[in-house]
């Protein structure tokens, strides 16, 4: 390769020898030969030509014997037809003998050309946009996702229990207040008792790491690094890309192993444009969606991850700022544990906490929620529901599970669940990414809305066959999953009835005086008094960290803060009727680290 220095040409060998790619990709990745001139060297190596086929566009119906998702796979692209042998592209030809054998028995004989992997997948696209984004709205079998609900179903199926509901409010005002009221407090008491249950068990695992004389050996890193592919979604985002990749060029991984797809709606002109102004290294690319009715997270997800190589899918924000060895410790977890566990979920954190006492109550929201409650439950054996970002998948277990739903609109909670019931599991990891906190109260509700819709669906999706989730899950995920969305559910809708028992402190009457005896009203009383200690209790201990403790004296205003989550939840149940499927987007790039002053 006269294109390449010898150093370089010595350095990427040595590399070979320990990394799972193939040297041209070790050189494209770390800029030490351009395109087409390794396009040129491969020719000489093999002795074959090169064909542009964004020029020379390939037969359509040869594409369709073999499938799209396998010329994706394998790196090949049946161009067209001379004599009795099809023309086979290939931009890995390393590795073209191991693509060829498990072409269909009927496939003609081939032969082979060279082509870059830009363009093999620029002509792919063309030829099977439209059928790979349909493809992409349903891989999730039907009666495991939120589409089957047919729009005009899911509006009888709430409104027939709606008119029960206000009926027995004006017919029977009383029985229907103490036994909202009822519901409420059992409810209320259910999570609080889950909370102090993961609290108890992240507290007793924290003991333990401190009397360990030493850490637990262990396992060494695999030897060949595997590839790791990761879908950065955006949407509407003209202020975050230069930051964006800015912030995943710190990422310690080795690039020819690392590939970021930066996953763009095909009318989005807004995120394209940022995108085609930046210029991108070689390990980031671009991946266009098609325009489609349907417009989600998830349909986006699942388009891209055709056009992804590694074995190890990562999924970030736009505007997320991961620890610079995030990969690796993400590789190296996936090594210790065995094939059960299918997902890595990191913790989130906000990088503008100090911007103002939305963001600040959003920062302990989510250190409790990412360093208390979900590593708690993790531990005492509960299936996890997962958060949108800072997630890692084995990619043959995620193509089992049939990827994400893209109808619903959490699709990450959904799939929490959805892995468990298959019998794999989910671990959070200690590694952090920080994000841009939604400190604007129109735009946090609409996103806490959002959260709350999906919520909703995932419960509704599951809950179709209740002996059916039973039996998958066994009893005690179960009922860890009725704790976490429906009673999740229930004290966001039904919070203005408990705080209504703050009038009593106050001295002011409450109607329930009137329906219940003096001790049971007292009672239920002191119950919301005690559950609202340990919220504040368990928020302190979430931010008792070097980097949060300025947030302990915040932690008794979040009683103001959960207010706005009602709000958000009635949004988010009048949409669950009207749109069940509207993306609410969540907007980036208003704020950065530097915001960060008192």
């Amino acid at each position: 390769m006269n294109c390449v220095r010898p150093g370089d040409l010595l350095k990427a060998i040595t590399i070979h020898a320990r990394q799972d790619c193939s040297l041209g990709d070790i050189l494209l990745a770390r800029g030490m030969i351009s395109e087409d001139d390794l396009l040129s060297a491969e020719e000489r190596r093999w002795n074959c030509c090169h064909i542009n086929p964004e020029i020379h566009a390939p037969d359509p119906r040869l594409i369709a014997l073999i499938g799209t998702r396998f010329c994706l796979e394998h790196r090949v692209l049946p161009w067209r037809q001379i004599g009795q042998s099809i023309v086979l592209l290939t931009s890995d030809p390393d590795h073209f003998a191991r693509a060829t054998a498990v072409l269909p028995d009927t496939f003609p004989p081939v032969s082979m050309a060279l082509c870059t992997q830009r363009r093999l997948t620029n002509a792919l696209l063309d030829q099977n946009q439209l059928s790979l984004a349909q493809e992409a709205e349903t891989c999730v079998a039907e009666d495991e996702s939120f589409r089957s609900r047919k729009h005009h179903l899911l509006r009888w199926k709430l409104a027939i229990p709606g008119i029960g509901i206000l009926a027995a409010a004006v017919f029977f005002p009383a029985v229907f207040l103490a036994g909202l009221f009822f519901w409420s407090i059992l409810t209320l008491m259910a999570f609080t008792i889950m909370k102090v249950a993961a609290c108890f068990a992240q507290q007793k695992h924290h003991r333990e790491q401190a009397k360990q004389e030493a850490p637990h050996p262990r396992l060494a890193p695999p030897i060949r690094l595997p590839r790791v592919s990761v879908l950065v979604p955006l949407f509407r985002e003209n202020q975050i890309a230069e930051q964006l990749i800015k912030r995943l060029s710190l990422l310690e991984y080795p690039r020819e192993l690392l590939e970021i797809c930066l996953v763009a709606e095909e009318d989005d002109l807004v995120t394209l444009h940022a995108i085609s102004e930046t210029e991108l290294p070689d390990w980031m690319r671009p991946v266009v969606v098609p325009a489609g009715k349907l417009r989600t997270k998830p349909r986006a997800l699942n388009f891209a991850l055709d056009f992804c190589s590694g074995s190890i899918i990562g999924v970030y924000d736009a505007e997320d700022a991961p620890d610079p060895d995030q990969i690796h410790k993400i590789v190296r977890r996936f090594s210790e544990r065995g094939p059960e566990v299918v997902c890595l979920q990191g913790v989130l954190d906000y990088y503008n906490a100090r911007t103002n006492w939305l963001s600040r109550c959003f920062t302990i929201e989510y250190a409790t929620w990412f360093r208390v409650v979900l590593p708690g439950i993790m531990r005492l054996g509960f299936a996890i529901p997962l958060g949108g970002t800072t997630l890692f998948f084995r990619r043959a277990a995620l193509e089992k599970l049939g990827r994400w739903d893209a109808y619903n609109v959490t699709e990450d909670a959904d799939l929490g669940i959805r892995l468990a019931r298959y019998g794999y599991r989910a671990e959070i990891i200690e590694t952090v990414t920080h994000e841009e906190a939604n400190c604007r109260v129109i735009p946090w509700i609409k996103q806490r809305s959002r959260w709350i819709k999906g919520f909703a669906a995932t419960w509704a999706v599951h809950m179709r066959a209740p002996r059916l989730l039973w039996q998958q899950l066994g009893a005690w995920k179960f009922l860890g999953f009725q704790i976490m969305f429906l009673c999740t559910l229930s004290q966001f809708v039904l919070a203005p009835l408990l705080w209504s028992l703050w009038l009593v402190p106050l001295g002011i009457g409450h109607p329930l005086h009137a329906i219940l005896p003096n001790w049971v009203f007292l009672s239920v009383a002191g119950l919301f008094i005690l559950t609202e200690a340990i919220t504040i209790a368990v928020g302190i201990y979430a931010v008792s960290g070097k980097e949060h403790r300025f947030l302990s004296l915040w932690v008794p205003t979040l009683h103001f803060y959960f207010p706005l989550g009602a709000l958000a939840s009635y949004k988010g149940l009048w949409e669950l009727i009207l749109s069940p499927f509207y993306w609410d987007k969540t907007s980036h790039g208003h704020f950065q680290p530097a915001d960060n002053a008192d």
